[in-house]
């Protein structure tokens, strides 16, 4: 085994992750900061709290990350792609274990091939949670059992690809009268943007820049 870790790999990440203990005080990351002076309309006291899992599968130097497809027919954030999780509940007793109540929920992947690894501050959504996003590795060999009420799909990315600033653009749309900017990263005929994108963006910020 070579000593020094392979860039992307699971064990490099591993060693980048192990930095990242969140949460941190205020609201310093979240939509918001790709839209400079827009704090006031996202930083709000009535934020729902959620919490996602980021998870890395143990390819060895090929490091993968897995996300979802949301299905088509929910109300909010149809077919978009996203981490794995969702909101936390009240008999959670902690993000963490929220985001892994949520992830076997949604794809039906046992916590037990599931090692969490670290935490990134919070990031503020535009639609009004505070999103506490788990850094986790999965070992291989697992099964999913999609939920299809709540998932249509799930996929892998390369590590690689994510953690690659080239692949992330800039873009903007008109809400609420207002031209509102977010980070996009297609991949395979998928697009991967708005929050997905905004963490995979503040995990590459902290940890790869």
């Amino acid at each position: 085994m070579d000593a020094i870790a392979r860039p992307f790999s699971t064990q490099d990440f591993r060693m980048r992750a192990a930095q990242e203990r969140g949460p941190h005080a205020g609201a310093d990351y979240g939509d918001h900061r790709w839209n400079p002076g827009s704090a006031p309309l996202f930083v709000r006291d009535t934020l729902r709290d959620a919490a996602v899992l980021i998870p890395v599968v143990d390819h060895g130097d090929r490091a993968t990350v897995l996300l979802t497809k949301r299905a088509e027919k929910l109300r909010s954030h149809s077919g978009q792609i996203a981490f794995p999780g969702g909101r936390i509940d009240a008999t959670d007793p902690s993000p963490e274990d929220a985001a892994l109540r949520e992830t076997e929920e949604e794809i039906g992947l046992d916590r037990h091939f599931i090692d969490i690894i670290g935490r990134m501050p919070d990031y503020v959504s535009g639609s009004g949670y505070r999103i506490a996003p788990v850094l986790s590795v999965v070992r291989p060999g697992f099964r999913l059992h999609i939920n299809a009420d709540e998932v249509d799909d799930a996929f892998e990315v390369p590590l690689s690809f994510l953690m690659d600033p080239a692949n992330h653009t800039r873009d903007s749309r008109i809400w609420q009268n207002k031209e509102r900017f977010f980070y996009t990263m297609p991949y395979d005929g998928r697009n991967i943007w708005g929050v997905t994108a905004g963490i995979i963006r503040t995990l590459y910020e902290r940890l790869y820049a």
